[in-house]
C-alpha cells in the first residue's frame, strides 16, 4: 500500500531540507523524484540548489589546496 504522503508535492522548505541532506546522505528514490519534481517547478529552489552545489564545491577545492 502506498502512503498518501509519498505522493505529495514538496513545498520549498521541505525541498530545502531534503536538499541539505541530500549533501550528505544519499536521497531515496521517492525523496529524490520529489525534490526533483519540485525543481522543475520552483525557481527559487533550483537557485539554492545551485547555492548548495557551489558552496560544496568551494569547499572542497579550499580542502584540496593545501
Amino acid at each position: 500500500m502506498v502512503r498518501k504522503n509519498h505522493l505529495m508535492m514538496l513545498n520549498c522548505k521541505e525541498t530545502a531540507e531534503m536538499l541539505s541532506q541530500g549533501q550528505d546522505r544519499p536521497l531515496t528514490t521517492v525523496e529524490s523524484l520529489r525534490v526533483r519534481l519540485h525543481l522543475l517547478l520552483c525557481r527559487g529552489c533550483r537557485g539554492f540548489s545551485r547555492q548548495l552545489d557551489f558552496m560544496r564545491a568551494a569547499l572542497r577545492r579550499y580542502r584540496d589546496s593545501d
